[in-house]
């Protein structure tokens, strides 16, 4: 497959360049998330901490990140647990950058979902925050990941409705939570849409905060991309849910 026929490509492929170059962006993801990890969304520090009591205290862990990014979430963890870290994403850029940020105990590879394979029982977590949408199947996709789990193992995504996805009824109806049922795993999920507003909230905040560094860097159109990201809640939170949702599912094998 042609990974430039893959959704947000092209745009992915600029953004890690512009990421990995702009102190405005990383000033940004501090304050609008709590930490930068390069976020193109929705990952506070609240969200991925919550990931620490699902990875064991034990020797030899081994986590993998399906659509890395450029590392930084996984060097996060990896420094919290010392755990081995995998990741794969289809940017060619981001996982150059991946390989030069952390380059011990980790393995980053190029790979789009649906392509890519892994040894079976490989990992003792999975996390996919807000990557399930670039599967062309979520249910054969969630099948590969139930492969690579080892027995306990546990699968983490961040689910977002009413973007890539079309929002539906509620948690249990999503098209992951069908996916999940048709490959027999049992999930614990979490409702975070109202969290998720006040996110985009301070999100929008931040980003006219550093405005000015933006234009300054010559990244204007990036300072422009956040506003459109977040002009959602400049609408009350009533109409906000009618059209978005944001759940947290834990998934064991």
């Amino acid at each position: 497959m042609n990974r430039k026929d893959l959704l947000f490509y092209d745009a992915y492929e600029a953004f890690y360049t512009m990421a990995e170059k702009s102190n405005a962006f990383r000033a940004f993801c501090k304050d609008a998330f709590g930490e930068d990890f390069s976020q193109d969304g929705f990952s506070n520090i609240e969200q991925i901490n919550m990931i620490l009591q699902y990875i064991p205290q034990k020797d030899n862990v081994n986590i993998l990140d399906v659509g890395c990014g450029n590392g930084k979430m996984l060097g996060y963890l990896q420094e919290k647990t010392k755990a081995y870290i995998h990741g794969f994403d289809y940017s060619e850029e981001a996982i150059k950058t991946a390989k030069f940020l952390f380059p011990y105990n980790s393995q980053f590879r190029e790979g789009i979902i649906g392509e890519i394979d892994y040894p079976e029982e490989m990992f003792d977590v999975v996390i996919s925050m807000d990557t399930m949408y670039f599967a062309k199947d979520i249910a054969v996709f969630v099948a590969q990941i139930k492969k690579w789990l080892k027995q306990n193992g546990v699968l983490f995504v961040g689910y977002q409705e009413g973007d890539v996805i079309p929002k539906t009824e509620n948690v249990n109806n999503t098209t992951l939570a069908k996916a999940l049922l048709v490959n027999g795993m049992n999930y614990e999920a979490v409702d975070i849409t109202e969290k998720t507003y006040e996110l985009l909230k301070t999100k929008r905040i931040s980003a006219i905060n550093h405005k000015n560094e933006f234009e300054a860097e010559g990244h204007g159109e990036w300072f422009n991309m956040l506003m459109g990201q977040t002009e959602c809640v400049t609408e009350p939170f009533e109409q906000f849910k009618e059209k978005m949702a944001r759940y947290i599912y834990v998934i064991r094998k």
